[in-house]
């Protein structure tokens, strides 16, 4: 973005403001709903008073953001990302606004839905520039190229009390997912209803899966009031405990929703759960293979235990049908499947091997949740994958994950002729917390000197787990996937400083959903009845969100050494932003382990990450955790080591899980398979045929 087009941008607000004040008021007289028109007027020239203040901002930001990218080819960084969401929002301004000024004065003009949406993103612009303020001290406060706040008493501390009290609802209702694809914007619809509706039924007595049942039917209520559905997103994601987020989005995991993605998943040979017992393991010492190093099970917390892992593999290949790897399978899971079509002849090895740890903020999900990409990644590489089912937090908190996913990683490595791989080359992949693990486990590996693989894909990656500030992670105020709340509680609970720890609920199964059935039906006349009396009883109108905003705009500044917009320690004079009826005393994580390098490897020295294998980064510009993967990527450039890092576009967070929604979702998983082709050294797939693979 230039700083052309940016003026050209508000340049444009102001005017389309002015022309729908001038329609509004030539259409007053003849308008039935004087109200509503006088409150529009007063939220356009709320816009226009908002305009004038963020665009210096935003020119400041323009002018010196480019000094936070990894390099002049990989532009990215949390600076970037709060100009491209502040643009996002004065672009849907402008777009509803030429239609009311266009429109106002017709027999069929709806005033108050028009009114109500123009009042929505009035707020989130309003709120977006408080987002801007306090960006610009993160910017004065922080060395230059440095995105985090690490100081005591920073802005970290002011961020969690400004994220407590800053009016979040209007992200989460009309304007939801403005930022992102408008193919994701459906989906994350869908997601909010289901989370507001599951939180409603969470307390009562009954399986998840019966939740989730009785839900669909309070639903509709938030359908049909966006309002509703961001007041109490709001309240949930700031309330609600740890196990309601691990109940949540273990819903995946039930077998009735899994059976039904599993429809439009990539057939697979060999689909088999595994249970590594608990044994210890002589592996070759990597500088001296003539020598060996033992490596010990996992031990944390309750002592020696196994390791359950998925193996994954198109092809039935060499040791897969084996008796020694069949006695591991686990009963209740799925076995080799050898569906019509296929040849049951046995392939051989394969020289590469993919070992993979799923997301899930370290407290939830399996591999059952991550089957569909990593089938069709096993079809399109033509390898065995092996996903690491780790024991969660907060009952398994630091270091029990890392303990079982590095035993797993050996053991695959010792035993790789089982899974059908000679393991000549070895990618570690993982999303999110996974993306932590895949590095951890790397470092791991060299502090015992064992092998280390060939290379690392890491998806959105999580390297600091700490509660520091940073400008994407000031997205957490607006992002419906990942709040700053639910990061904390996540933070929390790997950090092995959960304030309640409360036993694990099992997964429900088909037969969950036969005991929910009857409590379903029970309810099925009440529940049907609210919902439509919801989508009939027509929606009183809200009150005024908010008084006019004053004009105080800060003018940029022209700096020393480099460019920065004026500092501000507090808000403008006669500015504040929109305050929250829903307020809470959020738990902020602080413990030593949170600095731990094997919790937060941003933080490691670089003795640890000296010898890590090729780490491959794909972001995405719109994940509040994008800086964790800049500032990772600019600390291993800094150090020699090998490291690329793509940033892909407006994708938010968890977009591997999302790769059936939408052409963006899969263009970033096809980098991801590019970046692990690079490590396996295999020729890059025509697309032709990769399309065929995925059909």
């Amino acid at each position: 973005l230039s700083a052309e087009q940016g003026s050209d941008v508000f340049a444009a607000l102001q005017t389309v403001c002015s022309e729908v004040i001038l329609a509004l008021n030539g259409s007053r007289s003849n308008s039935s709903n004087a109200d509503a028109t006088d409150r529009l007027l007063g939220v356009m020239r709320q816009i226009q008073e908002h305009g004038r203040a963020v665009e210096p901002l935003i020119t400041g930001f323009t002018a010196v953001y480019h000094h936070f990218d990894l390099d002049a080819q990989t532009p990215g960084n949390g600076y970037r990302t709060l100009v491209k969401v502040v643009l996002s929002c004065v672009t849907h301004i402008l777009q509803k606004a030429r239609y009311i000024a266009s429109n106002c004065s017709g027999a069929f003009f709806r005033m108050d839905h028009n009114m109500a949406e123009m009042e929505a993103y009035c707020s989130a612009l309003c709120q977006l520039r408080a987002l801007l303020y306090l960006a610009q001290i993160l910017l004065h406060d922080n060395a230059h190229g440095q995105l985090y706040s690490q100081e005591e008493g920073g802005l970290k501390d002011r961020f969690v009390q400004e994220y407590i009290s800053m009016h979040k609802a209007c992200f989460y209702g009309r304007c939801l997912g403005f930022q992102f694809s408008p193919s994701l914007r459906p989906f994350l619809q869908t997601a909010v209803i289901s989370m507001v509706s599951f939180g409603e039924n969470y307390k009562k007595k009954q399986t998840g899966l019966g939740i989730a049942a009785l839900s669909f039917f309070t639903s509709g209520k938030y359908m049909v009031d966006p309002e509703l559905r961001g007041t109490e997103f709001e309240r949930i994601t700031q309330n609600l405990d740890t196990q309601f987020w691990k109940t949540f989005w273990n819903l995946t995991e039930t077998e009735l929703l899994s059976s039904l993605t599993r429809i439009a998943s990539t057939v697979v040979q060999v689909n088999v759960i595994l249970i590594i017992p608990a044994v210890n393991l002589n592996l070759p010492l990597a500088s001296d293979p003539s020598l060996s190093v033992s490596v010990n099970p996992p031990v944390a917390h309750w002592g020696p235990g196994p390791v359950k892992v998925r193996l994954i593999s198109h092809t039935l290949r060499q040791g897969q049908d084996s008796a020694e790897l069949l006695a591991l399978s686990h009963p209740e899971g799925p076995q080799l499947s050898l569906p019509g079509g296929f040849s049951r002849q046995t392939a051989p090895l394969s020289p590469g091997l993919l070992i993979h740890f799923h997301g899930g903020g370290f407290v939830a999900q399996t591999s059952k949740s991550h089957e569909n990409y990593l089938k069709s990644w096993s079809k399109e590489l033509n390898v065995p994958v092996l996903s690491v089912d780790y024991s969660l937090a907060p009952e398994a908190p630091f270091p029990r994950a890392l303990e079982e996913c590095f035993y797993a990683y050996c053991w695959a490595l010792k035993n790789c002729h089982l899974l059908g791989s000679t393991a000549e080359r070895v990618c570690l992949v993982g999303e999110s917390a996974g993306g932590n693990l895949c590095i951890t486990v790397s470092m791991r590996a060299m502090s015992h000197g064992v092998r280390v693989p060939d290379g690392i894909v890491a998806a959105y990656p999580a390297t600091l787990l700490t509660t520091d500030a940073s400008p994407s992670r000031l997205l957490t105020l607006i992002d419906p996937l990942l709040p700053l709340s639910v990061l904390y509680k996540c933070i929390d609970a790997y950090a092995g400083d959960c304030q309640s720890l409360q036993p694990a609920q099992q997964i429900d199964t088909l037969a969950a959903l036969g005991q929910d059935t009857v409590k379903l039906l029970t309810n099925f006349t009440q529940g049907a009845t609210n919902w439509f009396q919801n989508l009939l009883e027509p929606k009183a109108a809200a009150a005024a969100s908010s008084s006019t905003i004053p004009s105080d705009a800060p003018s940029p500044s022209k700096s020393h050494s480099v460019e920065k917009p004026r500092v501000v320690q507090e808000y403008p004079e006669n500015f504040q932003p929109l305050r929250s009826r829903c307020l809470v005393d959020m738990h902020t994580p602080c413990t030593p382990l949170m600095k731990n390098p094997f919790v937060s490897p941003l933080l490691a020295p670089d003795s640890l990450l000296k010898g890590l294998p090729p780490v491959h980064i794909v972001a995405s510009a719109l994940d509040a955790l994008l800086d964790d993967s800049v500032m990772f990527a600019k600390k291993l450039r800094n150090m020699n080591q090998p490291v690329t890092l793509t940033v892909v576009e407006d994708l938010p967070h968890g977009f591997l899980s999302l790769v059936q929604l939408s052409k963006e979702t899969q263009e970033a998983s096809d980098i991801c398979v590019k970046r692990i082709r690079e490590v396996f050294q295999l020729e890059e797939q025509p697309a032709d045929q990769r399309q065929q693979g995925l059909s």
